[in-house]
């Protein structure tokens, strides 16, 4: 195995797939849109592209890859149209790759011709997403599936929702057709775990009723091919494939994380057995205390309802608003808390991605790595800064 091979999901990739191209008649609600959430930097967009892009591609779809943090500058709306013009493009281009998947339809040579002005999608004057992806589905006869990573971005502002009821707009417009002869197919994927789930729960989101997921995370497979991969290379100090499992865990199940575990793990003396669970945990301190502060600076009443999710279970605590609740806060604050308080600092936690909404009045630790470090931090009764 080359050290420079890389992990491939295949079978996670190809499961989605199925599930979003060919599902069953209890999966249909997919052709809603699927919203899939998980924590930041657990491999979620080198999922996308490596793995899940290449599985629908190879069952027939044609794909359109957004990620909305690859240009700050811009907003959520013009890299979806530069994405959907350079598909166009593609598409018209003699020769392209994209257009030879095609080239059965009895293309003509300049390839594919499209009954508006391409370059003027997404400007004034310009076809709307709805008549650009009916007629794209109508021209390649089969699902085109529109992934948009770090889909929260699209959230706050009148330019994002104009973007998402567009894109619902043309959804409606293609898929209630009796005889497409393709579904258009939304994936959104964010590490805001609230706010992509709203998106799909909140009736007042444009694609409310559709598929609320979380992403899966790489598991102990991954670290056995990471330890087989590393075991090839002559002078490499590497803990057991238990022990690296288990650090693996410690590091919030982060694939950086690990890489930058074992390569302080070559600098240490003892044992790697014996260094390797310092040093991950070493790691989770530091990259937890980033969450942590920010829960410290937004006061006392935030420490408190933190304290409180944190106690409940992992599937969330309710209650947070009742008057026990309250009782218990102004015991730890020392000053009287109402329930608007208490509303106003859950939105602005929510906001700050340190909790999400599990369900209607039930809240958890948005990310279960920082849970357990504010957990370790009690045990050992560290004062807070």
């Amino acid at each position: 195995m080359s050290p420079t091979a890389l992990y491939r999901r295949n079978q996670y990739a190809a499961d989605l797939a199925q599930q979003l191209l060919k599902p069953t008649a209890l999966q249909v609600q997919v052709r809603s849109g699927v919203f899939l959430s998980g924590i930041r930097r657990i491999g979620k967009t080198t999922f996308l592209r490596q793995d899940l892009v290449p599985a629908l591609e190879a069952m027939g779809a044609l794909v359109i890859y957004v990620d909305l943090w690859v240009d700050r500058s811009k907003s959520p709306a013009a890299l979806v149209h530069e994405a959907v013009r350079a598909t166009l493009a593609d598409l018209a281009a003699p020769g392209s790759t994209l257009l030879q998947r095609f080239k059965g339809l009895n293309v003509g040579a300049a390839g594919f011709t499209f009954g508006f002005q391409a370059d003027a999608v997404g400007k004034p004057g310009g076809a709307t997403l709805a008549e650009v992806l009916t007629e794209l589905v109508d021209k390649v006869k089969t699902d085109v599936v529109l992934i948009m990573d770090e889909v929260q971005q699209a959230l706050g502002t009148e330019d994002g929702n104009n973007l998402l009821f567009a894109l619902k707009a043309a959804r409606d417009a293609v898929n209630t057709r009796p005889s497409t002869p393709g579904y258009l197919l939304f994936l959104g994927t964010g590490s805001h775990k609230s706010l992509v789930a709203d998106m799909a729960t909140r009736r007042t989101q444009p694609f409310a009723g559709a598929v609320s997921a979380s992403y899966e995370p790489l598991g102990a497979d991954f670290v056995r091919w990471k330890h087989e991969q590393l075991r090839q290379m002559p002078g490499i100090k590497l803990p057991s494939p238990e022990v690296m499992h288990q650090g693996f865990v410690a590091v919030g199940q982060r694939p950086e994380e690990l890489q930058n575990a074992l390569v302080l793990l070559q600098a240490r003396p003892e044992s790697p057995d014996m260094a390797f669970p310092i040093i991950c945990t070493t790691l989770a301190a530091a990259a937890s205390e980033v969450e942590i502060a920010t829960i410290e600076s937004l006061g006392a009443l935030a420490r408190a309802l933190f304290e409180r999710v944190v106690q409940g279970s992992e599937s969330g605590e309710s209650g947070l608003f009742s008057a026990d609740a309250l009782r218990q806060y102004a015991e730890q604050i020392g000053m009287v808390v109402d329930t608007p308080q208490v509303q106003n600092m859950v939105e602005r936690m929510i906001a700050a991605n340190l909790i999400h909404r599990q369900s209607h009045g039930v809240y958890a630790v948005a990310d279960p790595f920082v849970r357990q470090a504010w957990q370790q931090r009690k045990a050992m009764q560290l004062p807070r800064a």
